[in-house]
């Protein structure tokens, strides 16, 4: 009897950890040249629509959150369509991106891919995003006044090319930030570039009540594989993302939303 209560007091926790609403994270980088108004990044990643956790009825109330965040760019880090085969409903691409057509940002919103859409139909992600307004930068860059968004293809697919991306960033000028749906490539940025957003890890998705997970999905383990880490005078903020892969459950993380405040430095 007492495994049994076990059992559903644990099946319990993980339907909340799942269908919970996203937790907000907030963070404030003075990144910005002195004088500049401050511009505020939601960051959401690894959507994966499909049944039973994320059909696109709970991304739609989802896309309200955010638009109540008042954010001025969106920045999407991939993984926006599922086909894991524990899902109760696959829904088709653009069944799966048109609640992104909501979002309300004062600049952009802006995506790149991630190994969900090219194991798909990367032509097929393309096409909707482009219908539903929202920009896709694969290994290329794009100005919004003071901020330069380099966009880098998927790492886990080996379709990053951070050279040119890099390249393409430096070209524009302004303040770097770099979109990555992989945390991994974060150890190779230049220096100048001092942040970097990301998803993949889901934050394990399935983790210990201790924090940690015992699968990242990344190179370096728990290194990168959740929220915000300095190192070597960059910032790296890797979202756990808001839908799931393999198994249709969250256990002891939450689906969040990043919500970025880059302000200006302090005048000297």
């Amino acid at each position: 009897m007492l495994i049994v209560l076990i059992a559903v007091a644990v099946l319990a926790k993980a339907w909340h950890d799942t269908m919970a609403p996203p937790i907000v994270q907030r963070q404030q980088l003075p990144l910005l040249p002195p004088g500049e108004a401050p511009i505020r990044i939601a960051l959401l990643a690894d959507i994966h629509v499909a049944g039973p956790d994320m059909p696109p009825s709970r991304l739609e109330t989802i896309v309200a959150q955010v638009n109540a965040l008042k954010p001025d760019l969106v920045l999407i880090a991939g993984d926006m369509v599922s086909d894991k085969r524990t899902a109760t409903h696959h829904y088709s691409t653009a069944q799966a991106i048109a609640p992104l057509a909501a979002l309300q940002p004062t600049i952009a919103t802006v995506a790149v891919p991630g190994n969900h859409d090219h194991w798909r139909d990367m032509a097929g992600v393309r096409s909707a995003l482009q219908q539903n307004g929202v920009i896709l930068l694969e290994n290329a860059a794009t100005r919004f006044g003071p901020l330069t968004i380099g966009g880098l293809d998927d790492d886990f697919t080996g379709q990053a090319d951070l050279p040119a991306t890099v390249q393409a960033m430096a070209a524009l000028g302004g303040v770097p930030i770099m979109l990555s749906h992989s945390p991994d490539p974060f150890p190779d940025l230049p220096p100048s570039i001092r942040l970097m957003l990301a998803g993949h890890t889901h934050c394990g998705q399935i983790g210990y009540p201790w924090g940690g997970s015992p699968a990242t999905m990344s190179r370096y383990g728990d290194l990168y594989a959740c929220g915000l880490v300095r190192e070597q005078g960059r910032t790296l903020i890797t979202s756990a993302g808001m839908g799931t892969s393999v198994l249709p459950i969250r256990l002891f993380t939450r689906p969040e939303i990043w919500l970025i405040d880059i302000t200006p430095a302090p005048g000297k």
